[in-house]
């Protein structure tokens, strides 16, 4: 080590320590790390409750149920995006989050109660899931983009993919050793309602760090005030093509699952044991996406976005689909279609989910509240039920998996243009940076 980064080392040791993974300057590691905890353990309660929601629903209903309940999750998420922005208007931010988050932990008390009596929980349970996981993500970022603001975001927002990605994989790993210690759904409903409270605990404590570093700003906890965020939405460009984004990207990414069990289900018709290949294939397509995703978040996001900035780092996940696509439309076998989805997802999971966070910088405080809630559940979830219209109207033609490639391919050309549009509604939020002096 030279001098001179020993020095820094001995200075400021987390933030030297964190400039492996992003620009961390001095003074910001705390809040980076308070908050790459705060959405790993998120994260990891979500794992939690995904793991412990599947007995109820499977068995208490079936699979045809579960692909029914999903969609329900869709009007769900309406009428909680109106009651979000309710609550918006009336309180101020902090109290919105720890509200938010404290209702849904008091949900799962509830639900532990009645899972100890004969109440079926399968169907609410399930709803229920979709529509904590999607909101409380949501209301995170926002959060952690009010709080850092545009500058801080661009560098230290790598820092909290980190946080996420990890969250995701612990969640896995720990469910799965608790389920295989004889813990059942009750259990992992009390494990998670424990773990978000302590994600309360660090907001509140990331809050106060943050308001003592701002004292002077007099907004800081005024309600968040103006129409709700659909209203919001429709009335700026710049919103709608992040809504437009959301259902297209999520159209794509579905309808390429859909691609991938497709030609999974197909290829075990010629195993012994077609169940045992499912699973053993499934597993390996989890931790190849894992593994992936998470190396490119820890040293190359940050790198990718300083070096080309959000706008360009955008179009790089829609060149890999449409490659992997359109070679699918051609050559529609296991293999392909296993590296494409693995390729597609490591990407979504990292680069992609850091860019698109990224864009709600240059928002407005409500924005990133109130219509991000709308956006990130809603519009979301609105992707998905396209993607499933499509499936549904393809299996009725009679498309064959080459067929289906082919839309994707379209659809993401209709990604292209839509990043087109959204790009330069973003540069017109973001003033460009002066040319390096030569």
């Amino acid at each position: 080590m030279k001098q001179s980064e020993r020095a820094r080392f001995l200075e400021h040791p987390l933030e030297f320590s964190l400039n492996l993974f992003a620009e961390v300057r001095p003074g910001e590691a705390t809040s980076a790390l308070l908050l790459t905890l705060t959405v790993f353990l998120l994260l990891t309660s979500y794992y939690l409750l995904k793991v412990a929601r599947e007995p109820l629903i499977l068995v208490g209903g079936g699979a045809e149920v579960k692909s029914y309940a999903a969609a329900g999750q869709s009007v769900l998420l309406i009428g909680f995006s109106f009651a979000y922005g309710a609550l918006a208007k009336a309180v101020t931010r902090i109290r919105l989050v720890t509200s938010v988050s404290l209702f849904f932990v008091s949900n799962l008390v509830l639900f532990w109660v009645l899972a100890s009596t004969k109440v079926p929980l399968g169907i609410p349970f399930y709803l229920w899931v979709g529509v904590f996981n999607m909101s409380v993500v949501a209301q995170f970022w926002g959060f952690a983009a009010d709080v850092l603001g545009e500058e801080r975001g661009k560098r230290l927002f790598p820092v909290l993919g980190i946080g996420s990605s990890l969250g995701a994989v612990a969640g896995s790993a720990i469910a799965k050793q608790l389920v295989a210690r004889g813990l059942g759904p009750r259990s992992l409903m009390a494990i998670a309602a424990v773990v978000l409270v302590v994600c309360v605990g660090l907001t509140l404590l990331v809050h106060s760090r943050e308001e003592r570093a701002h004292a002077d700003d007099p907004k800081k906890e005024e309600p968040l005030g103006g129409p709700n965020g659909f209203a919001m939405l429709v009335s700026d460009r710049y919103l709608v093509m992040l809504g437009v984004f959301a259902i297209v990207l999520n159209a794509v990414n579905s309808t390429g699952e859909y691609l991938l069990d497709r030609t999974l289900l197909e290829a075990a018709k010629d195993h012994a044991d077609p169940n045992k290949f499912v699973g053993e294939l499934k597993a390996s397509y989890f931790q190849w996406v894992n593994i992936i995703g998470v190396t490119l978040q820890m040293f190359a996001v940050s790198r990718i976005l300083k070096k080309i900035g959000v706008e360009r780092a955008l179009f790089i996940m829609p060149v890999v689909s449409i490659f992997g696509y359109g070679v699918l439309a051609v050559i529609p076998i296991l293999n392909l279609v296993f590296s494409a989805k693995v390729a597609e997802n490591a990407l979504d999971y990292s680069l992609e989910n850091t860019s698109r966070q990224a864009l709600w910088l240059p928002t407005s405080r409500e924005a990133k509240y109130k219509v991000k809630q709308v956006v990130d559940t809603f519009l979301v979830r609105t992707g998905d039920v396209a993607s499933a219209g499509i499936v549904v109207a393809g299996t009725a033609i009679g498309f064959s998996t080459k067929h289906f490639a082919m839309v994707n391919v379209v659809l993401v050309g209709a990604w292209f243009v839509t990043l087109v549009f959204l790009v330069r509604e973003y540069k017109k939020r973001v003033p460009a940076k002066p040319a390096s002096a030569t």
